[in-house]
């Protein structure tokens, strides 16, 4: 029954034109779908049009009826009773017997007849002898078959026939729907506008051959892989539908824009590890037509500061094979670690299909840093492959996801290294939630120097744990051995896990408890535990973590703010 009032039928009350008393609707003898949809269909008329004349009772006949029929209810009997106050009219609704379905002939010609995804559209449709008829049912199978012919280049596609017959006094129903997909065209060769690029870059970019069969998800990829290059401003390929019925193959037009270049950009951000922070980038998408790129960023705060440069080279593959060629400099002044970091290194990156990042490259690291009181300078060749990988399930604040990265690093005493040295350095964080309002998080980092003299080890090269992305309840990099002085030497070897379960409190706003344990150590660990709550925001600009954690093998054991600006992953 439908009532147009706040109780818990529900029921509408609205005021008549011509009098001072409300009016109330009541709809009696309907549940379910009948309901729900009568209701949507009488929620159109204004408040204003109502009242108990027979002129609105007849417009509301109609709506209920044609509320009906689309559901396949014919022989509906529909009775109102006015009350002795004109206050109030109950509309008594019989749906009456359902409309069935006795013939459902669904026929695919032409090219399409043997493709399964037809056939598995019908074989899914509702449409099936014997149920009962909804209107929705037939619509939806008409307009799929033909999204999906477009989908699939059947450009030709058309319905010979297409009918739903309804008998309302047999209460019966027929539908006859007949396709001729004609042929399926494929695609032919791309016509590339508006390009500042080397055309064979950009053709490297198509994920389809000339003669594949056409299909717009392959449409799509290519749109995203020209976005993905960030050489163009605007991007747009499409089919040339005005070649249809010249050939089976049909050209591709790609429609491009180049993006400005030189590109800049600043950012803000704070953290209890380095304070506040400054970022300045300049980049440049492309430097020549063979789509070379630069990126170049400035890092600034108190105690870290750091410039970077990158120049880009991309090989046939474009998005998946390239060269990096990157120099960067680093200062770090604190009170505990002055260094001097230089950086060079040559890069060849492979985008596997397994979606794994692989990274082969040389580096030379040219260290100036202070020691025992004394000046040091170290230099490592350092030749080393990395493995990352990413996969994320949500936005800003994933509900699903990991991330790996791997890395090793040999150095040779006798090819221009300080000493001998293997380096590994792993990290793993997992994100799985229950329902939309229960988060967890599990972070490993593990990490080894095996070295023939560790002392020569420059800091850069060693291992610190604690701070706001570590082991929190500690400072920055605080947990590590210690030399006769009590300076921080940084470690040779690294284990750290942390685990993290996340509430929704409301909206954006998550709750955090948290337990992180683990040690920065030469011989064997210490571990060393921290504990806290924190507070999760999902920002426009990404998440911001406010912590509140305790050493709990701190000397002395106190609270600690942590605050930090950025992904879980």
């Amino acid at each position: 029954m439908i009532k147009r009032v706040l109780t818990p039928l529900i029921v509408f009350f609205l005021s008549a034109p011509a009098a001072a008393n409300d009016i109330s609707l009541d709809i009696e003898g309907l549940s379910g779908a009948l309901e729900d949809n009568v209701e949507a269909y009488i929620s159109a008329i204004k408040p204003s049009e109502y009242s108990t004349s027979l002129r609105f009772q007849s417009r509301l006949t109609k709506e209920i009826q044609t509320a009906l029929n689309a559901l396949g209810y014919y022989n509906s009997t529909i009775d109102f009773v006015v009350s002795d106050q004109n206050d109030e009219i109950t509309v008594n609704v019989k749906p009456g017997k359902p409309t069935l379905l006795t013939e459902v002939d669904i026929v695919i010609d032409g090219e399409a007849r043997t493709d399964k995804d037809f056939s598995q559209v019908i074989s899914e449709s509702k449409l099936k002898l014997g149920k009962r008829l909804n209107h929705g049912d037939y619509d939806a199978l008409k307009s799929t078959l033909r999204n999906l012919a477009l989908q699939k280049g059947y450009f030709d596609g058309e319905y010979t026939a297409s009918r739903l017959e309804v008998i309302p006094e047999l209460n019966q129903a027929r539908v006859k729907l007949h396709y001729d997909s004609g042929i399926r065209y494929q695609f032919g060769q791309s016509t590339i506008t508006g390009s500042q690029i080397d055309e064979q870059k950009v053709q490297s970019l198509q994920p389809y051959q000339v003669g594949d069969d056409y299909q717009v998800a392959k449409v799509g990829e290519h749109n995203q892989n020209l976005s993905n290059t960030e050489w163009f401003s605007s991007v747009f390929v499409e089919p040339d539908l005005s070649q249809v019925d010249k050939g089976r193959e049909i050209p591709m037009k790609v429609s491009l824009a180049p993006q400005v270049r030189n590109q800049f950009e600043t950012g803000l951000g704070y953290s209890t590890d380095v304070g506040a922070k400054v970022q300045f980038k300049w980049k440049k998408p492309w430097f020549n037509e063979k789509g070379h790129s630069f990126n170049t960023s400035l890092d600034l705060s108190l105690p870290e500061q750091q410039v970077t440069a990158s120049y880009k080279i991309p090989l046939d593959d474009v998005l998946k094979d390239y060269y990096v060629i990157q120099y960067g400099l680093k200062n770090v002044d604190r009170s505990d670690k002055q260094t001097l970091e230089s950086n060079l290194s040559f890069e060849r990156h492979w985008r596997l299909d397994s979606g794994w990042h692989r990274t082969a490259y040389i580096r030379y690291l040219l260290e100036s840093y202070e020691f025992n009181d004394n000046g040091e300078l170290g230099h490592f060749v350092l030749p080393g492959i990395s493995y990352s990988r990413v996969v994320t399930r949500g936005g800003a604040l994933p509900m699903g996801g990991n991330k790996h990265t791997i890395m090793f690093e040999v150095g040779e005493q006798n090819a221009l290294s300080e000493t001998s040295v293997f380096r590994f350095r792993g990290t793993s964080g997992w994100v799985s939630s229950i329902g939309n309002n229960h988060r967890g998080l599990l972070k490993l980092d593990i990490g080894a120097n095996f070295a023939t003299d560790p002392d020569k080890l420059s800091p850069s090269l060693r291992f610190y744990a604690g701070g706001d992305n570590s082991i929190r309840g500690y400072a920055y990099e605080d947990i590590s051995p210690e030399d006769d002085s009590g300076n921080k030497t940084g470690g040779e070897y690294l284990a750290t896990a942390s685990v993290e379960y996340q509430y929704r409190i409301t909206g954006n706003w998550w709750g955090a408890t948290f337990f992180d344990i683990g040690d920065a150590f030469n011989d064997s660990p210490t571990w060393k535990r921290g504990a806290g709550v924190g507070i999760r925001w999902v920002s426009p600009v990404g998440p911001v973590k406010f912590d509140f954690a305790r050493g709990l093998d701190a000397d002395p054991q106190e609270w600690r703010v942590h605050f930090s600006l950025g992904p879980d992953l």
